[in-house]
């Protein structure tokens, strides 16, 4: 295994704060060991996924920006994108932390 994904942090974060993330929230991303955040592929086909499964919002890597344009109207109108680079504010975004 070269990495683990941001949503596993998010969950491991979620664990140790005793808080829930956001319900309908997806948590897209890779995370190398080395602590880098990875840009997703193929994010229209996982976002239209999501979007089929009720997701809501959607946490993306800030290095999507760019591909985003390639996202569907339809997707667009029923999942909120909020890109990060950060963790420690992707998880404060995921938990309605301040």
């Amino acid at each position: 295994m070269t990495g683990i994904g941001v949503a596993f942090f998010v969950a491991v974060y979620s664990v140790l704060r005793k808080a829930s993330a956001q319900p309908g929230l997806l948590v897209l991303g890779g995370l190398s060991i080395q602590g880098n955040i990875k840009p997703v592929r193929s994010l229209m086909d996982q976002l239209q996924v999501a979007m089929d499964n009720g997701a809501k919002l959607a946490l993306l890597p800030i290095e999507n920006e760019r591909s985003f344009s390639d996202v569907s109207a339809e997707v667009l109108e029923n999942v909120d994108p909020v890109f990060y680079g950060d963790l420690r504010q992707t998880a404060f975004k995921a938990l309605r932390l301040t």
